[in-house]
């Protein structure tokens, strides 16, 4: 069998409690003298913030700060960053938050140095290679959450704010050339927070791992990736303060990120029209999603999940797997179904044609049409 594959590795990552202190170095390492710290409106005024920004003053490089993001960031938003980058004559950015500050930060350094709108660059074919590569500005990521893992990725997700679609802006140089994962910056995350971002981990890594594509490497990522979500998870919930559980749930949150490489699937193609027609947190919906997903792709991962769970420790093969994710749903809090949520389903068909049209629905196990995924939204009320 010929096998031929194209892969591309993360980034320096320095991880580690207290870590933050060496932001102003990780600057001057990628010749930023000038940076604009990019994060969202929730965590403008919070102390790790005013702190961060204290590390780069102290090093002589400046406090500078863009925070007019919405949850979901929008072409408005960044059209907004760029302006502030160009009018502080910034040389690079601080990417500060979860994932939004992250994605909303990446994208500000990519398109202000590009001439044309950004939806010219969505993940399609070779369109990346549009922009002026030579104009993207250097990024360090500093997640505060451990959920998406943009700290460690080559996109961003932009909604259209005329449309409600999410988009995902993709070009090898939005991956950032120094990650700072300092877990006391998470220490403060509400558990609802804590949650969602946690699930959402899962989530990339779950679906990585099942996703038909060939990928070994991402494949032993998710597997490890998931371990640590079971172990470290329910401490970080319980305890906010657990360092170690903290430590842990930032080294999961990178890992599903890497791991996707290799494909997500139904549930991030189901969330992403949810979350941009009705605003709901990412992570939490892909929590709500889960197990119809995991009960409609049955058929092609019963035998993958159960070699998964052997690996877990969790007893029963893929009903063993599928229970587990309903007990770890229910210690967290995790609304049943979107009902509970809040959420009608009289927009079923407008969420599921936006669901096949996402990108993420092509790694999905089980090939996702109209009628099957109109079905699966359905039993996701």
């Amino acid at each position: 069998m010929n096998i031929v594959a194209n892969w591309s590795y993360p980034t320096a990552i320095k991880l580690g409690r207290g870590r933050i202190k060496e932001l102003a170095e990780a600057c001057k390492t990628l010749g930023i003298k000038k940076p604009l710290l990019v994060t969202d409106r929730g965590l403008a005024t919070m102390a790790i913030t005013a702190h961060a920004l204290d590390v780069l003053e102290e090093a002589g490089l400046g406090r500078a700060i863009f925070s007019d993001v919405d949850p979901n960031p929008n072409e408005k938003n960044l059209e907004a960053g760029v302006t502030a980058y160009k009018a502080g004559g910034h040389d690079g950015v601080v990417a500060f938050g979860g994932g939004s500050g992250l994605d909303l930060g990446k994208a500000v350094a990519f398109m202000a140095g590009q001439t044309r709108p950004v939806w010219d660059f969505e993940d399609i074919g070779d369109w990346w290679t549009r922009a002026n590569a030579d104009a993207i500005a250097p990024i360090v990521a500093v997640p505060t959450t451990a959920g998406t893992g943009s700290e460690v990725g080559r996109a961003s997700v932009i909604t259209n704010s005329q449309t409600h679609v999410k988009k995902i802006i993709f070009h090898p140089k939005f991956l950032p050339g120094v990650v700072i994962c300092d877990p006391e910056l998470t220490v403060g995350m509400p558990k609802v927070i804590t949650a969602g971002t946690g699930m959402d981990a899962f989530a990339h890594c779950l679906e990585a791992y099942c996703s038909p594509f060939f990928h070994p490497m991402s494949q032993g990522i998710a597997l490890e990736g998931m371990r640590l979500v079971k172990e470290f998870l329910p401490r970080a919930h319980k305890d906010g303060t657990d360092i170690e559980a903290r430590t842990n749930m930032m080294a999961a949150a990178a890992m599903g990120a890497v791991a996707f490489q290799k494909g997500l699937g139904a549930i991030h193609a189901l969330s992403h029209p949810i979350g941009a027609v009705y605003n709901t947190h990412h992570g939490m919906t892909n929590a709500v999603v889960m197990p119809p997903v995991l009960r409609f792709n049955r058929p092609a991962i019963e035998d993958k999940l159960a070699r998964a769970a052997a690996y877990l420790g969790i007893a029963g093969g893929f009903d063993g797997f599928y229970d587990y994710v309903l007990s770890l749903r229910s210690d967290l809090g995790v609304p049943d179904t979107l009902t509970a949520m809040g959420i009608t389903p009289d927009r079923i068909d407008e969420l599921a044609a936006m669901a096949i049209e996402d990108p993420s629905c092509g790694g999905n196990p089980v090939p996702m049409t109209l009628e099957n995924t109109r079905q699966l939204f359905l039993d996701c009320f």
